[in-house]
């Protein structure tokens, strides 16, 4: 089906290039939400790992990489970085330089949920707005960071989404940017994302109290790894 809809396209959509850090404990969402959009619409994604070989979403899912950060293309259209236990990978220095590095050049610097944290760690997000799941917003404002409580946020050439299924959101948005509405709402029917959920209760200002309040203790205590990886992180404010 992905390269039917490429063929579509081609004689309309010049080709970008798109790289997707992938690592272990990434939500599998996360990436597929939006690299399901980017090849909707034509583009050319890469899913980077630092090292070969197979890496674990925290599902259990594991994702083959296409390429290592030492040999994916020194120029990229778009960087992406996913988001899920976010607590190693914003340790990793080999990821956080090559986030660096390639972001200090590409088209766009994007993320979805907790990636925004990681972008943050290499340096990308200073004097930015940006999205993240809900639960991590105050842990992302440590970093420094404008927080943005909306689905999608746009800030310069960073666009960062929300939690987990804003990555779909995330994805029409970018391409809408990049090719126009027209190659936007060619990838979203193709995908046939016309969401109509059963419950009312994806967000905090809608769900149960009692859940908002279960799930940000559990994703923000202040003994789980997340939370010490953000103060491991943090940089002195020139």
């Amino acid at each position: 089906m992905t390269d039917k809809l490429i063929s579509a396209l081609d004689a309309d959509v010049p080709a970008r290039t798109v790289a997707m850090l992938v690592f272990d404990g990434m939500t599998l969402l996360d990436l597929v939400g939006p690299q399901a959009v980017f090849t909707a619409a034509g583009m050319r994604v890469s899913l980077v790992a630092v090292a070969p070989g197979p890496v674990r979403c925290d599902s259990g899912v594991r994702i083959v990489p296409t390429t290592t950060t030492e040999d994916c293309p020194a120029e990229v259209d778009v960087l992406f970085v996913p988001g899920g236990d976010v607590s190693e990978v914003m340790a990793d220095e080999a990821a956080l330089a090559f986030l660096a590095d390639r972001g200090a050049t590409a088209g766009y610097v994007t993320s979805v949920c907790t990636g925004s944290m990681v972008l943050a760690a290499a340096g990308l997000l200073d004097g930015h707005r940006a999205a993240t799941h809900w639960s991590t917003r105050e842990l992302l404002g440590r970093l420094g960071v404008e927080v943005a409580a909306q689905r999608v946020c746009a800030d310069g050439n960073r666009i960062t989404g929300g939690g987990v299924t804003a990555g779909i959101d995330f994805g029409l948005t970018l391409v809408a940017r990049m090719f126009g509405d027209d190659t936007a709402e060619f990838a979203q029917l193709a995908l046939e994302y016309d969401p109509a959920p059963p419950f009312d209760a994806g967000s905090p200002e809608r769900a149960n109290p009692e859940k908002v309040a279960w799930i940000r203790a559990a994703l923000t205590d202040p003994e789980t790894p997340l939370v010490a990886a953000v103060e491991r992180a943090r940089r002195p404010v020139a």
